[in-house]
């Protein structure tokens, strides 16, 4: 049923369905959907960014969008994010509570320019570290877990999509499949819109700081120097010759195998997760 895409960091290079991210989306929408039904009004533009997404990550697939596109089109995606916050929160729709600073009123902007941000910066920051089997659905799970501890009168919303998306790892991480740009495209935008649904976007900035310091450095390399991350393999090993990205940094003090690299990293999001956490708990 799924086109198969061949799996750079193996031995053999063995042929895995890939795309697997649709069934994210398309279960996820439904039981956001069911949930509209039950009176949960904030559910409808969680499944219109979810859709959104999925469609972006489809169309990546498809025809590798250039990253000037990527970059820019998940700002359509804040439109409901917007309507819907506006008409939840009234005149508290423009604030963002934060723990050290109390809450920041943006006015207008917070619509223009903060919502925006907010959703480009997470969709593509989580679209960008992967590449490896079980990046790219285990430390977004990691991130959904710490943004329901964080909004638990609200986690219901994050639930179903969460189970789906935990399933998808066991297999991603076994090298069974591949989410591709559908699946990692689609987790982003639910975080990001999770987040700016409950109010909760200075958990899901802690949480996601390993990936905006890994889009930061890949971002810098290209435009800078014209040069992209890469890693080596050698046997069962990785290994880099440079610090183009979180995961060459990690690689170029020894080779790791894949599922070593994947773990480490889970460990470093799970760390800023639980950072942000305890920040919640503490201030």
């Amino acid at each position: 049923m799924f086109p198969k895409a061949v799996d750079q960091h193996k031995p053999n290079k063995p042929l895995i369905p890939n795309g697997l991210g649709v069934v994210y989306v398309l279960i996820s929408v439904v039981y956001l959907f069911l949930l509209y039904y039950f009176d949960y009004s904030a559910a409808l533009p969680l499944a219109g960014c979810i859709l959104f997404g999925g469609f972006m990550g489809l169309l990546d697939d498809w025809i590798d969008l250039r990253w000037r596109y990527k970059a820019f089109l998940p700002l359509f995606a804040s439109l409901p994010l917007a309507v819907q916050r506006g008409e939840a929160l009234g005149p508290e729709a423009t604030k963002i509570a934060t723990y050290f600073f109390g809450k920041i009123d943006f006015g207008i902007y917070f619509y223009i320019i903060v919502i925006p941000l907010i959703v480009t910066v997470t969709t593509n920051a989580i679209n960008q570290l992967g590449g490896l089997n079980g990046l790219e659905t285990i430390c977004p799970s990691v991130v959904a877990l710490g943004l329901m501890a964080t909004s638990t009168e609200k986690s219901i919303f994050l639930l179903g999509p969460l189970l789906v998306y935990l399933i998808l790892a066991f297999f991603n991480f076994r090298g069974k499949i591949f989410v591709g740009n559908t699946g990692s495209f689609a987790i982003g935008i639910t975080l990001a819109s999770y987040a700016v649904t409950t109010n909760n976007e200075q958990t899901l900035l802690i949480a996601i700081l390993p990936y905006i310091f890994n889009s930061c450095l890949i971002l810098a390399n290209a435009l800078l120097l014209g040069k992209a991350a890469r890693l080596i393999l050698e046997g069962r090993h990785l290994r880099s010759e440079n610090r183009r990205s979180l995961l060459t940094i990690i690689a170029c003090f020894r080779p790791f195998t894949e599922r070593q690299l994947v773990v480490f990293v889970s460990v470093i999001v799970a760390f800023s997760t639980s950072i942000a956490v305890l920040v919640w708990l503490l201030v």
